[in-house]
């Protein structure tokens, strides 16, 4: 074992002492002629280089695998027995140094996750109550620390800060270059550079649990994930690799030519093949991580490539999420009402909710009163009020609570939602008390990102949403979506997702990975926008750290672009073997020139997919003709 372990580690100098043998080698040929040099270099550079593959030969045996050193391993034996010391030495010599190039290249599409590592903050400046600070451990601190980030450092917890304002750089988190100003109560992530500024963060999430750990851990694992086309090429190895051996011994007993027989085991090393897929995948989810899109491993690269169907939540996806109140109608003269409303929504997290109590916060007398209340899955919210129900919800709730609307209600109702309004109805002591029009705006990059997916392939876009269908139809209608559904509760929009299934569509939800938990999971790919939440991370397959259409652009298109470079190594790799056997049955190819073809072709593989770790999709593609025509159409 300490002799294997001694190989393996100096495994790169063997590699160049070799190469200095064979140079010895053939300048004795060339030049001086000293008689038994050229042999004893060569012998001696084959032996030295053969012992690391050698080794790994026997270890992958006793696993029950046949490796692609067991091949070189029996062709250096059977060339030593022909005499052909020159071919053993170049051959393994070429085989140590493919190996060698092939760490440091693949080091490469892996630069990501390594940087991801090397960003992830060591130490802290903890607050103590009389407002001194201590250096200690990232791994000392507890939820409820509070921490000191000056100018220039990184921010050690998840948390929200309490003192302080700055400029705070998180692209490492999120892929977006722009430092944010953030202000007292604004949220930050572990990893985060303050540019600017000092702040005080209170931790929220400490260690292993913060959002960076959880993105490092993920590309790891992710990274690791194969993808069909690597599970696949693994299977077909374990069965290539002896049925290589099998040819070559007999092509052996039929042409008694050790040599040919040889020169197909050396011929028939997969590597390119082997390495292609997963090079590809690891290049392809290092670039997501790199902009702020977590890709949990290779098969959801591929089924993303697939997606043909993208379905939409619309508040907080398609829109802002950032609401106001734009209409109030009161039928009711209680001001105190209203405040009790506030009181109810403040118990929400709902954005039309938060829009709501935001508004009425600033505009009517706070209720004092001590309240209960209760959240009715997609209709709304129900608070006790003097000792009677305060319905704060859609349509449907007032209705299945004996609350009908007059025709001047209705009136009014329809023309908010005719307007594009989301409506909020307040029911009290069996009568409507009040409609609250709530508007939310249309993020300003979605209609030229949709029309970029488009372009991208995607043949379908689906809206589904628990608003009202007046209101969900204009929004739609305003940005060119094919279809729309709404009056959804969570159940509602998993139905339609298993429908298109039914259809025979690839379908991808796209959501804010907290209410549309259910549909994330049940498409083919679940895509959670702007979720460092801990819902979203478990629970989609794609996970964009920022809430942009210009992200969810840059992953499709990764993916596609990442299946495609796989296909085309496997190409290279299959190319490559015709290539060798056509040049063997014609006699262009020999042994060494063989392994010489079989070695540039992995490194050929490798830098196709390195071409992955610079990936930008263009999104200037969509020309303002093109946004214009997908709204028409």
């Amino acid at each position: 074992m300490a002799f294997q372990r001694y190989i393996y580690s100096h495994t790169n100098p063997i590699t160049f002492w070799s190469a200095g043998l064979i140079i010895l080698g053939f300048l004795n040929t060339w030049f001086t002629h000293v008689p038994y040099v050229t042999d004893t270099a060569w012998i001696i550079a084959s032996l030295i280089a053969a012992a690391p593959i050698v080794l790994r030969a026997i270890s992958a045996l006793r696993a029950k695998v046949f490796s692609i050193e067991l091949l070189v391993g029996i062709a250096v034996i059977g060339a030593f027995a022909i005499g052909e010391f020159e071919e053993s030495a170049i051959v393994t010599f070429l085989f140590l140094f493919g190996s060698y190039l092939e760490q440091k290249t693949l080091a490469k599409t892996r630069g990501a996750i390594q940087s991801l590592t090397e960003m992830a903050p060591t130490t802290a400046l903890l607050v103590a109550d009389d407002g001194t600070t201590d250096e200690v451990d990232v791994d000392d601190l507890e939820e409820g620390n509070v921490v000191l980030v000056k100018a220039g450092g990184q921010v050690p917890v998840d948390g929200s800060i309490v003192d302080g304002s700055g400029y705070v750089n998180e692209s490492s988190i999120t892929g977006e270059s722009r430092p944010l100003n953030k202000h007292h109560g604004d949220s930050v992530y572990s990893g985060a550079i303050v540019e600017s500024g000092t702040l005080q963060v209170k931790a929220t999430q400490v260690g292993d649990e913060t959002t960076f750990s959880k993105i490092i851990e993920l590309v790891e694992e992710a990274q690791d994930t194969k993808s069909p086309a690597e599970k696949f090429i693994d299977k077909f190895a374990q069965y290539y690799t002896p049925a290589v051996l099998v040819i070559a011994i007999l092509v052996f007993i039929f042409s008694q030519n050790l040599r040919l027989a040889i020169t197909v085991l050396v011929l028939g090393c997969p590597g390119a093949l082997v390495i292609g897929a997963p090079v590809s995948n690891v290049a392809g989810i290092g670039n997501g991580a790199k902009n702020g899109i977590l890709i949990k491993g290779g098969d959801v690269v591929d089924s993303l490539a697939k997606v043909d169907t993208l379905v939409f939540d619309k508040t907080g996806t398609l829109t802002t999420g950032k609401m106001d109140v734009t209409s109030l109608k009161r039928y009711t003269d209680d001001d105190h009402l209203l405040g009790a409303v506030a009181q109810v929504e403040q118990t929400s997290d709902h954005p039309l909710a938060t829009a709501i109590s935001q508004h009425l916060a600033a505009h009517v007398e706070a209720n004092t009163d001590k309240m209960t209340t209760e959240t009715i899955k997609g209709r709304g919210m129900v608070g006790q009020w003097h000792d009677n129900p305060l319905y704060v919800g859609n349509a449907a709730l007032l209705t299945d609570n004996g609350i009908n609307l007059t025709a001047a209600q209705l009136t009014d109702l329809h023309a908010l939602q005719d307007d594009g309004q989301s409506t909020v109805l307040v029911g009290y002591q069996g009568q409507l008390a009040a409609i609250l029009g709530v508007a939310d705006t249309v993020r300003p990059e979605v209609p030229a990102a949709l029309a970029a997916l488009k372009h991208q392939g995607i043949k379908h876009l689906v809206m589904l949403t628990g608003d009202n269908q007046a209101t969900a139809q204009a929004v739609a209608e305003s940005l060119g979506i094919d279809e729309v559904h709404a009056d959804l509760l969570p159940s509602d929009k998993v139905t339609f997702v298993k429908k298109f299934q039914d259809m025979g569509r690839n379908v991808a939800f796209v959501g804010d990975g907290i209410n549309d938990s259910p549909s994330l999971a049940t498409a083919n790919i679940g895509i959670a926008m702007g979720g460092g939440t801990d819902v979203a991370i478990e629970t989609a397959d794609v996970v964009l750290m920022q809430s942009s259409f210009t992200t969810l652009n840059h992953a499709i298109g990764l993916a596609k672009k990442t299946s495609a470079n796989t296909k085309e190594n496997i190409f290279i790799a299959i190319a490559t073997v015709v290539f060798l056997l056509i040049g063997l049955v014609y006699g262009y190819i020999y042994m060494a020139s063989g392994m010489f073809v079989h070695e540039a072709s992995i490194l050929v593989v490798i830098f196709n997919a390195m071409r992955l770790i610079g990936y930008r999709p263009r999104l200037n593609k969509p020309t303002p003709e093109a946004v214009q025509q997908l709204v028409t159409n």
